[in-house]
C-alpha cells in the first residue's frame, strides 16, 4: 500500500515539465539512494558498536535485531565481520563474551549466507578461544567454551547444509540428512552428541559461576552471563529431539550391545539437560523472555520401539516481549522494514538541506518557487502518519506471528501424536523382537560383569597411584625437614644425611624412622657438646674469677692504682657479659633445634600412622576386590555350564524328535535321494570335527563356551537331518541296504544321545568323545554312496557332443525304418494277396505314419533343445552348458537312445509279422515302448523350457500326434489279428455228461497252468525292471512295491479302445538302451 501511494505521489510530482526536469529528478533520486544506503550502513555499524562493548550489561535486543536485519539486507555478514575484526578481543574478556553472543544470534537468525562468511574466520575464533582458555579469568573461561561451541556449530552446519543453523527442520529433512546407510546415521549421531556436549558445558559453567559469585539474575552483571543461554536453550531442545530420533533409528538396525555407549552418553546428557532446564526455569530473568519446555521424568527406552510413540518434541516459545526501549540521545530512529527505491523517506527527514544543494547546483525549477514544495511538505506529514500506522501494523504483525508460532507448535504436537499412534501399531512386532533381545541382554550382563571387574582393577590402580602420591608427599616433608636442618651451620653430618635421604626416596618407612632417630641422636650429641662448651666457659669464668681474686689480692697487696683496677674490672665485666650472651644464644639455638626436631618427629609419626591406615584400607579393598573377582569368575563358569546344559538339552530334544520320526507311520511315505543323504552326512562329519575342537577349547578355558555351543547347535541339526534322510532313503533302497541304513541311523541317534548325556555332567565332561558318532556317520555316508545311481562312463565335457550324436543317430534310425517299411510294403504286395495283403498294408501304413510322426517329434525336440541352450547358457559355450546341466543332458541322451532303439525294434517286429514268423503282441509292445520313449523325450525337453515357448507347444502337439499314430498301429494290429485268426465253433452237443466233466477238468488244469506261468512271468518281469532301474539310475520310489508300477509320467495315454494290459507290461519312463555297459552292477 505504501509503495503504491509513493508511486502515485511520484507520478503527480513528475506530471508537469517531465521532459526538461527528468534528468534533475534522476540525479536527486540517486543522491537520496546513496545517502540512504550510507545511513543504513552507519546505523548497522552503530548497532554493532553499541551491542559489543566492554560494559558488563546484556546485549540489547534492538541492537541485535538491527544487526540481523543488516545481514538480510546485504545477504551476508561482510559488514559485521569487517567491523568486528577491529575489536580488541584479546584485551577484554567481556568484549569477547558479548561478541560471541552477537555472533551466535547472527548465525541462528541471520541470512543463510552468514555461515559461509563466518567459516572464513573460523581460525580467528579458535585462536581467541585458546588465548582466553590459558588465562585465569572467569569471563575468559566462558569465552573459551563459547568459541568452541560456535566452532562446533559452524562445522556441523557446514557439513550438513540441509540443517539450518537455527536447527528448525522437520523429521523428514532429518531422515533425508541421515540417509539409509547405517554408518552415516551412526556418524551423525556422534556429531549431534558432540554438539550437545558443547552447549551443556557452556550452560553448566555459567550457572556454576553465578552460584559462586555475588551476581544474581536481577543484576546486569548476572544478566550479561545469562543472556546467551537463551540461544543455548533453543539449540538444546532441537538437539535433544534429533538425538532421540537418531537413536531409535540406530536401535532398529543395530544390536543393543553395539549401542551401549550411545545410550550411556545420552543418559548423561539427558540428566544434565533436565537439570539445566529446571534451574533456568526457576530464574526470574528467563521467565519473561522464554518458555522453557519440561523434559520427561525418565529418558526414553530405546530397547522398546513403542517408546518412540511416547516421545514428545520439546518446543521452546519466545513470547512477544514489549521491551521498553529507552532511546538514548545518540540512538537512531527504528529501521523501516520496507525499502523505498524511488525516494528515501528517511533521507528526506534526516537531511532536508539536500534540496538546497540541488537548487544551488541546478537552480530552482521554472526559475522560482514551485508548488511541488507544498506537495513535498504534505507528503512529509502523510509520511509521518503512515510511519505511525506502520509501527502499529508491525506490532500487530508481531502478535500474529507469535500466535501463528503457538499454532504451529500445537500442530506439531498433534503431528507427533499421530506419529505416536502409528508407532503403537508396531508394538506386537516389537514384543517378538524383545524376546530375541532377552538373550542378548544376558550376554550384555555378562559383559557388564567383565566391565565391573575391569573397573575394579582401574580403581586399584587409582588407589596405587594415590599411595604413590602420598609417598611423594612424605618425601616432600622429609625434604622440608632437611631444609630446616640446613639452617644450622654446625650440623654438617645432618645435612649430608638429609641429602642422602632426599636422593633415596624409595627407602622404606623404617629407614625414615631410623634417620629421625639418628637426627635426634646427633641433636643430643650437639647438645652435649654445647653443654661441654658451657661447662668449659664456666670453668674459664671461674678461672677468670680466681684470677680477679688473685688480682684483687695483688691489688690489695701491691696497692695498684684505682684506674688500673677499674679498667681491668670493666674488661672482665665486658668479657663476662659477652660469654653470658654467647651461652644464652647457644641455649636458644639448642631449644629451637629441639622444638623443630619434636615437630618433625610428631609430623612424621602422624604421617606414618596415616599411611599405615590407608595402606590397611587399600589392602582390605584389594582383598575385597579379589574375593569379588573370584565370585564373578565362579558365577561366569556356572553360567557358561548352565548355557552348555541348556544347549545340550535342546540338542537332545532335536535328535529324539528325529528318532521318533523313524517309527512314525506317516514318515514311511517320505523318501530321499542318496545324493542328499551323502551331502547331509558330510555336513554332519564337519560338525563333529567342530564339536571336538569346541570341546577341547572349552576344557582349556571353561569361561568361554561359545564355540562349543555353536558347534553343538550345528551338530544336532545336521545329525537329525542325517537320521531322518537316512530313514527316508531306506524306504526306497533294497532290503539289505535298507536294513543296514536304518540300523546305522538308530545307532547314530543312540551314540549322539550318549555323547550329549556325558556333556551334561561335570564328572563325565572330560571323557566325552564323539569318535563313535563319526564311525557310524561314515558308515551311513558309505551306504549313501553305494545307493547312488550308476551313470554312463562319459566325461562331462563330452556330453554336448554326445547329445548331438544321439539325436542325429535317432533321426538316422527313423529314416532307415521308413525305408525298410517301404521295402516290406513292396515285398508284401508281391508275395500276398487278398485279406492278408489288406492286413499287411494297413499295419505297414500305420507304422509308416508312426515313423513320420516320430521324425517330426525329434525335429521339434531338437529345435526346442537349441532354444533352451541359447537362452540359458549366457556367456558360456554350448558344451559348458551341457556339462553344467549334466543330469538333464543324460536324460536327453537316454530318451533319444530309447526312441531310436524303439523304432528299430518296431521295424523288426513288423517284418516278422508280415512274414508270419512273429507275433502280433510284439508289435503292440513295441508301439507302447515307442510311446513311452517319446513321452520321456518330451518330459526331458520340457524340464528347462519356457512354458510360453512356441516351440514347446509344437513339441507337445507332435507328442500327441505320436500317441495317436501309436494307437493306430495297435488298433490296426489287433484288427488284422482278429481277421486272420480262425475261431473254432464250440459245439459240445454230442458229448456225454462224463465227457463234459472230463473236458471241464482238463480245461481247469490248463487254466491253472497258464495262471502259474503268468504269475512266474510277472515275477520275472519285476526282477528285470529292478535291474533296469539300477542301470538307468531311476529313483526306486517311482516303482510300486507290488508289481513295479511307475509314476504317471511313464504311462502314456491309452492307444486302443480295448482294455489296457496290466501295468507290469508297461515300460518305465526312464528307459535306456540295454547294450550300454554300467560302471558297476547293482548289489
Amino acid at each position: 500500500m505504501i509503495s503504491d501511494w509513493l508511486t502515485n505521489s511520484h507520478k503527480v510530482l513528475l506530471t508537469n515539465k517531465q521532459d526538461d526536469q527528468q534528468p534533475q529528478m534522476d540525479v536527486m533520486a540517486r543522491i537520496f539512494h546513496v545517502h540512504d544506503r550510507k545511513k543504513k550502513t552507519s546505523d548497522n555499524l552503530s548497532s554493532i558498536s553499541k551491542a559489543i562493548n566492554t560494559s558488563e550489561t546484556p546485549v540489547k535486543e534492538k541492537h541485535a535485531r538491527r544487526i540481523i536485519l543488516g545481514t538480510h539486507r546485504e545477504k551476508g555478514a561482510y559488514t559485521f565481520w569487517s567491523y568486528a575484526l577491529g575489536f580488541p578481543l584479546a584485551s577484554s574478556s567481556i568484549l569477547s563474551w558479548k561478541f560471541c553472543h552477537v555472533l551466535h544470534k547472527v548465525l541462528r537468525d541471520g541470512h543463510r549466507n552468514v555461515l559461509q562468511d563466518c567459516m572464513r574466520h573460523h581460525g580467528s575464533l579458535v585462536e581467541i578461544g585458546k588465548l582466553w582458555g590459558n588465562l585465569h579469568d572467569k569471563y575468559g573461561q566462558l569465552v573459551a567454551l563459547y568459541t568452541k561451541l560456535l566452532c562446533t556449530k559452524m562445522e556441523f552446519h557446514a557439513k550438513h547444509s540441509e540443517i539450518p543453523p537455527n536447527l528448525e527442520v522437520t523429521d523428514e529433512v532429518l531422515e533425508r540428512t541421515a540417509g539409509t546407510d547405517i554408518n552415516n546415521v551412526f556418524q551423525l549421531t556422534v556429531e549431534v552428541f558432540d554438539y550437545m556436549d558443547t552447549e551443556l558445558r557452556l550452560a553448566e559453567t555459567v550457572i556454576r559461576q553465578l552460584n559462586t559469585s555475588i551476581a544474581i539474575s536481577t543484576l546486569t552483571s548476572g544478566q550479561c552471563r545469562l543472556a546467551p543461554l537463551i540461544q543455548v536453550i533453543q539449540d538444546s531442545s532441537h538437539l535433544y529431539h534429533f538425538t532421540v530420533k537418531l537413536l531409535f533409528k540406530l536401535h532398529a538396525c543395530l544390536p543393543a550391545d553395539t549401542l551401549q555407549g550411545h545410550r550411556d552418553r545420552f543418559h548423561d546428557q539427558f540428566h544434565s539437560l533436565k537439570t539445566f532446564f529446571n534451574k533456568a526455569r526457576d530464574m526470574l530473568y528467563f521467565k519473561r523472555l522464554i518458555q522453557i519446555p519440561k523434559l520427561p521424568d525418565s529418558p526414553p527406552n530405546f530397547l522398546h520401539a513403542a517408546s518412540l510413540a511416547k516421545h514428545v518434541k520439546p518446543v521452546v516459545v519466545i513470547p512477544d516481549e514489549d521491551e521498553p526501549e529507552q532511546q538514548d540521545d545518540d540512538d537512531d530512529e527504528p529501521e523501516p522494514l520496507i525499502e523505498v527505491s524511488d525516494v528515501s523517506t528517511s533521507s528526506i527527514q534526516a537531511q532536508p538541506q539536500q534540496f538546497d544543494i540541488f537548487d544551488q547546483t541546478f537552480g530552482p525549477p521554472n526559475g522560482g518557487f514551485d508548488d511541488r514544495d507544498l506537495q513535498i511538505e504534505s507528503l512529509k506529514r502523510d509520511m509521518e502518519l503512515l510511519r505511525a500506522e506502520l509501527e502499529r501494523v508491525k506490532a500487530e504483525a508481531q502478535r500474529y506471528i507469535t500466535q501463528l508460532k503457538s499454532q504451529i507448535n500445537s500442530l506439531e504436537a498433534e503431528l507427533e501424536e499421530q506419529r505416536a499412534q502409528k508407532q503403537r501399531a508396531l508394538v506386537e512386532n516389537e514384543q517378538l523382537r524383545m524376546e530375541l533381545e532377552a538373550t542378548r541382554r544376558r550376554n550384555a550382563e555378562h559383559e557388564s560383569l567383565q566391565g565391573t571387574f575391569i573397573e575394579a582393577e582401574k580403581r586399584a590402580q587409582a588407589t596405587e597411584q594415590r599411595y604413590n602420591k602420598l609417598k611423594e608427599k612424605h618425601t616432600e616433608l622429609v625434604a622440608s625437614h632437611a631444609e630446616l636442618l640446613r639452617k644450622s651451620a654446625d650440623t654438617v653430618k645432618m645435612l649430608s644425611a638429609t641429602q642422602q635421604t632426599q636422593e633415596e626416596v624409595e627407602r622404606t618407612k623404617q629407614q625414615l624412622s631410623f634417620e629421625v632417630d639418628r637426627i635426634k641422636q646427633d641433636a643430643d650429641m650437639k647438645l652435649e657438646e654445647q653443654k661441654f662448651e658451657m661447662e668449659k666457659l664456666k670453668r674459664e669464668l671461674e678461672e677468670k674469677m680466681a684470677e680477679v681474686t688473685r688480682i684483687k689480692a695483688n691489688l690489695q697487696s701491691s696497692q695498684m692504682t684505682s684506674e688500673q683496677m677499674n679498667s681491668s674490672m670493666a674488661s672482665l665485666q665486658a668479657e663476662k657479659e659477652r660469654l653470658m650472651r654467647s651461652v644464652s644464644e647457644k641455649e636458644a639455638e639448642l631449644s629451637s633445634l629441639r622444638q623443630s626436631a619434636q615437630v618433625q618427629q610428631s609430623s612424621l609419626q602422624q604421617e606414618r600412622e596415616r599411611n599405615s591406615r590407608e595402606l590397611g584400607e587399600l589392602q582390605a579393598k584389594l582383598q575385597e576386590k579379589a574375593s569379588q573377582e573370584e565370585q564373578l569368575k565362579q558365577k561366569l563358569l556356572e553360567e557358561q555350564f548352565s548355557l552348555l546344559q541348556g544347549t545340550v538339552a535342546e540338542a537332545e530334544n532335536i535328535i529324539q524328535d528325529a528318532v521318533a520320526k523313524l517309527d512314525d507311520p506317516l514318515h514311511v511315505r517320505c523318501t530321499s535321494s542318496p545324493d542328499y543323504l551323502v551331502s547331509r552326512a558330510e555336513a554332519t562329519l564337519s560338525s563333529i570335527d567342530k564339536v571336538k575342537k569346541g570341546h577341547a577349547d572349552y576344557l582349556s578355558n571353561m569361561g568361554d563356551a561359545g564355540g562349543l555351543l555353536r558347534a553343538l547347535t550345528q551338530f544336532s541339526h545336521s545329525a537329525a537331518d542325517t537320521i531322518i534322510n537316512g530313514s527316508a532313503t531306506a524306504h526306497m533302497a533294497p532290503t539289505d541296504h535298507a536294513d543296514r541304513l536304518s540300523e546305522n541311523c538308530r545307532s547314530c541317534a543312540t551314540q549322539s544321545l550318549q555323547f550329549l548325556k556325558e556333556l551334561k555332567s561335570k564328572t563325565t565332561l572330560q571323557r566325552a568323545d564323539p569318535a563313535s558318532i563319526r564311525v557310524i556317520v561314515q558308515k551311513i555316508l558309505h551306504l549313501g554312496q553305494e545307493l547312488r545311481p550308476k551313470g554312463m562312463d562319459v566325461r562331462q565335457d563330452e556330453l554336448g557332443d554326445l547329445v548331438d550324436k544321439e539325436m542325429a543317430a535317432t533321426s538316422e534310425a527313423i529314416e532307415q525304418a521308413v525305408r525298410r517299411i517301404d521295402e516290406m510294403m513292396n515285398q508284401a504286395r508281391k508275395d500276398t494277396s487278398g485279406v492278408k495283403l489288406e492286413v499287411n498294408e494297413r499295419i505297414l501304413n500305420s507304422c509308416t505314419d508312426l515313423m513320420k510322426a516320430i521324425r517330426m517329434l525329434v525335429i521339434a525336440s531338437t529345435d526346442l533343445q537349441k532354444e533352451i541352450v541359447e537362452g540359458g547358457r549366457g556367456a558360456a559355450t554350448i558344451k559348458e552348458f551341457y556339462a553344467r546341466n549334466s543330469r538333464w543332458t543324460e536324460g536327453l541322451i537316454s530318451a533319444a537312445k530309447a526312441v531310436g532303439w524303439g523304432a528299430t525294434e518296431m521295424v523288426e517286429s513288423a517284418d516278422k509279422v508280415v512274414l508270419h514268423t512273429g507275433k502280433y503282441e510284439e508289435l503292440i509292445v513295441c508301439s507302447h515302448e515307442i510311446a513311452a520313449s517319446t513321452a520321456q523325450l518330451v518330459a526331458a525337453s520340457k524340464v528347462k523350457a519356457d512354458r510360453n515357448s512356441k516351440k514347446l507347444s509344437v513339441l507337445q502337439q507332435a507328442s500327441r500326434h505320436v500317441n495317436e499314430m501309436a494307437a493306430n498301429v495297435v488298433g490296426s494290429t489287433r484288427t488284422g489279428q482278429e481277421h486272420l485268426e480262425e475261431k473254432d465253433t464250440m459245439d459240445f452237443s454230442g458229448m456225454s455228461l462224463i465227457k463234459l466233466r472230463k473236458e471241464e477238468m482238463e480245461s481247469q488244469v490248463k487254466v491253472l497252468e497258464l495262471e502259474s506261468q503268468l504269475e512266474n512271468e510277472r515275477l520275472r518281469l519285476g526282477e528285470l525292471r529292478k535291474q533296469h532301474y539300477g542301470l538307468a539310475g531311476v529313483p526306486l520310489d517311482q516303482v510300486s512295491q507290488g508289481n513295479g508300477e511307475t509314476s504317471s509320467l511313464a504311462h502314456p495315454a491309452s492307444m486302443s479302445p480295448k482294455p489296457s494290459k496290466p501295468a507290469v507290461l508297461k515300460k518305465p519312463a526312464l528307459a535306456q538302451k540295454p547294450n550300454i555297459p554300467p560302471k558297476t552292477t547293482f548289489k
